[in-house]
């Protein structure tokens, strides 16, 4: 039995038990939020990690990419980029690997992380076309279902499926006035199938296909948004919003067939256009979870794109975004450094967290205050031990020439902190 279906009989699964005491919140609820469609908890049957629950009231969660391509491939530098964001704090994490030994890597992946891992099985399909019958357009339907059997069979926790994306909605793409037409990569694979083949998308045409896999490993699908803007020009326009309309009915045929799913969401969005997306997104979709690539509200941060999605990232989540992918700097540009990895995943963390203090979540507020006192006690251990990236805060305070009050050289003998105690104490 899946999750939904040991809970529609009257059960609190274990990993409902083992999610709700991390999240600190009721069992019983959380296990209602699931049968409603507005929580998952992703876990594969066959992959022992703990259970990662998404959705509603709970923390704010973040997904880093990693993977290869044709251009770059390395094995260890892929799986030092799964210690680093596991260490700075990422809860989950997706191989996008499009080059090399994929399904080693992969496996590697899935015995080394102590976090839940989705796959885009597409690639891996696309990949074995191309290498059996000369192009992606050879792939037949049974390919493309081995895979996604393969990846679930072999413990992947979530998919990324774009199933949302139907013939009429290409018709619909080649009618629109897109400054770019589709961006996503699993999103353009299909797209060129469909049109060379003349035939519906068969994630969406054997849907049902698609749920049985899913539901034999408790296998959470993840709805992808093939027509995601890929820029703010592009931004909230019917293309979108018609599959995301698309996808909403799809989750409630998940819900129905026992299997969790969750939204993906945009993309490159105006910031004043972020919190409607979340809105349409949550009342088209009944509240399902919105996993959202973060949104980024300008184009033209190349080199700053984890800046960009970050602010996108954080008023999206206050919004009601309930996983974010995180971006690095390399978006747009390569395959991200361990360095990258780093920073997109703090930047991301910085969003989320900022945006769970905004909802209040039980806390969130917690880490901040301590830091306040550990500012305020002037305590640098303190300080670092608070912070998200205590190393570099343990680097640049070793660039501080040492002083008898230990003060910060930004203000030096004048800094606040110290004025004011001193003040105090005297007027006392």
């Amino acid at each position: 039995m899946t999750i939904i279906e040991e809970i529609k009989k009257g059960l609190l699964p274990e990993p409902v038990r083992v999610a709700a005491r991390a999240e600190g919140v009721d069992g019983e609820t959380l296990a209602g939020d699931i049968l409603k469609g507005q929580t998952v908890i992703t876990r594969n049957r066959n992959h022992s990690v703990n259970p990662l629950a998404i959705g509603k009231g709970l923390r704010t969660k973040i997904n880093a990419n990693i993977g290869t391509s044709r251009d770059h491939i390395s094995l260890d530098e892929e799986m030092e980029k799964l210690d680093i964001l596991v260490r700075y704090g990422a809860d989950a994490v997706m191989d996008l690997s499009t080059g090399g030994p994929v399904r080693d890597i992969r496996t590697l992946m899935l015995r080394k992380s102590p976090v839940p891992v989705g796959t885009v099985p597409i690639y891996e399909a696309a990949l074995e076309a191309a290498e059996k019958r000369g192009s992606i357009i050879r792939m037949t339907v049974d390919d493309l279902f081995d895979v996604i059997e393969r990846h679930g069979k072999e413990g992947v926790d979530f998919i990324t499926v774009h199933s949302g994306l139907t013939m009429r909605a290409v018709e619909h793409l080649r009618e629109e006035t897109r400054v770019l037409d589709v961006v996503s990569r699993g999103g353009a694979f299909l797209v060129e199938w469909m049109i060379f083949n003349e035939q519906e998308n068969p994630l969406y045409e054997h849907y049902d296909r698609l749920l049985e896999i899913a539901a034999r490993y408790d296998m959470t699908l993840s709805l992808g948004d093939g027509m995601r803007p890929g820029c703010l020009a592009d931004a909230t326009d019917r293309a979108q919003i018609e599959e995301l309309v698309t996808l909403g009915e799809l989750h409630e045929r998940a819900l129905e067939a026992g299997v969790q799913s969750m939204i993906e969401g945009p993309g490159h969005v105006p910031l004043n256009q972020v919190e409607l997306n979340i809105r349409i997104q949550k009342e088209l979709c009944k509240g399902a979870p919105f996993y959202v690539l973060g949104p980024l509200v300008t184009d033209i941060g190349m080199g700053y794109d984890h800046i960009t999605a970050a602010i996108g990232g954080a008023l999206a989540a206050m919004a009601g975004a309930d996983f974010l992918c995180y971006v690095t700097p390399a978006e747009h540009i390569r395959l991200p450094s361990i360095e990258d990895v780093k920073e997109g995943v703090i930047a991301s963390k910085i969003a989320a967290h900022a945006a769970d203090i905004a909802k209040g979540i039980p806390g969130a507020l917690e880490r901040d205050t301590e830091m306040a006192r550990h500012r305020k006690d002037l305590n640098w251990e303190g300080q670092i031990s608070c912070s998200l990236d205590p190393e570099k805060v343990k680097r640049y305070r070793a660039e501080v020439p040492p002083t008898e009050d230990e003060v910060c050289s930004m203000c030096g003998e004048f800094c606040a902190i110290r004025t004011v105690e001193r003040a105090l104490r005297k007027k006392d």
